[in-house]
């Protein structure tokens, strides 16, 4: 049977779906007369579809009060994902699958302890339960705005995730280490060796080093241009260090598309393929060097990992107590002063020197 103009619809989604039929209804449309909808919910059968679309037509209101979490969650996720990356989209996914036992609750019936006890039966660490706040923080925001709670039902900010521990994942190249790179350095042809001194002194994720194209090094200027990255602050100039600018330079007049290759001259894909680097150049280096293995301070043996060059950049700067909102700008750091990564040529001038004093 045709529905009446303006009722709404139900359709049926692919695939094998505990809840496959969709309410929805036509809010209007936007300027390029693509229509606006808003999903009223996610049904087991087509009546249950068509009763709730009856519901909706009598009191909106009343029927947004009865979604259940994973509903809101839906909606939510619908027009966020539209807009982030499959890593932020597969990091909130993580997070919602953390939320078993609220999925199923309306949202105006949740409380902060049934928020609490997703944190506190979790069993993850504190940088996975920042990420599911921010998650709940955001889906509830879009409950609120949308009048499916009231404000007084939002309760993620007073929700307790714990502290911060200090994290042994990343450990510093020692001195000593590091006069090891620079002796095997001195070798012909061992750029690989000097790539994991540029990562030293450079400061950047290795994934950021990898990415950057041969046309975004500016080896007059002293400089390369990351185009992406995992926050705002990621997409920077960075200044490049006095004592690894020869190593710039051998890189840069190999020609190839990239500045950092194999050696058959393809890129490296390190956000999507580690093992590639890792396996075939950066342990096999290790060790040959013999300075793979280090041992942490609770007496543990680790192997190190590329992301210790980061590590060890900060560590560094901390130590010569450098200026601390000067690194925060090479290492494209997110939080305050997100946009700064433009600089005029004075600024820049002063990260540079600020950087060679390292």
């Amino acid at each position: 049977m045709k529905l009446p103009n303006g009722f709404g619809s139900v359709y049926k989604l692919s695939g094998n779906r505990r809840k496959p039929y969709v309410a929805q209804k036509t809010t209007g449309y936007d300027s390029d007369a693509k229509r606006l909808y808003t999903i009223i919910g996610y049904y087991e059968t087509r009546e249950e579809g068509l009763i709730a679309l009856a519901e909706y037509n009598k009191n909106p209101y009343s029927l947004q009060s009865k979604m259940t979490f994973a509903e809101v969650y839906e909606k939510w996720s619908e027009r966020k994902f539209e807009n982030i990356s499959r890593s932020n989209i597969n990091g909130y996914k993580a997070s919602y699958k953390l939320c078993d036992r609220i999925k199923d609750l309306k949202m105006i019936d949740i409380k902060l302890l049934h928020l609490q006890s997703v944190v506190d039966n979790s069993g993850k660490n504190y940088p996975t339960l920042k990420k599911l706040k921010i998650m709940l923080s955001q889906v509830f925001d879009y409950a609120v705005l949308n009048d499916i709670i009231g404000k007084d039902h939002h309760k993620v900010e007073f929700l307790d995730i714990g502290k911060p521990t200090k994290s042994d994942k990343h450990y510093r190249f020692t001195d000593d280490e590091i006069k090891v790179l620079w002796n095997w350095s001195e070798k012909p042809d061992n750029i690989y060796v000097r790539l994991i001194l540029m990562l030293i002194y450079s400061g950047v994720r290795p994934g950021e080093l990898f990415n950057v194209k041969r046309d975004r090094v500016n080896l007059e200027e002293r400089s390369f241009y990351i185009d992406k990255g995992k926050n705002d602050n990621a997409v920077r100039k960075v200044p490049i260090h006095e004592k690894v600018y020869p190593f710039f330079k051998q890189w840069h007049d190999k020609g190839t598309e990239y500045l950092i290759t194999q050696l058959n001259g393809r890129n490296f894909r390190f956000d999507t393929n580690h093992a590639q680097y890792v396996d075939s150049y950066w342990t096999p280096l290790l060790q040959d060097m013999g300075i793979l293995q280090y041992t942490n301070d609770k007496g543990i043996t680790k192997e190190h990992t590329p992301d210790d060059t980061r590590h060890t950049f900060t560590t560094m700067w901390h130590e010569k107590q450098l200026d601390e909102a000067m690194r925060r700008k090479i290492q494209g750091h997110s939080g305050k002063g997100i946009g700064e990564q433009v600089y005029s040529h004075i600024e820049f001038e002063k990260l540079k020197a600020e950087l060679n004093k390292l």
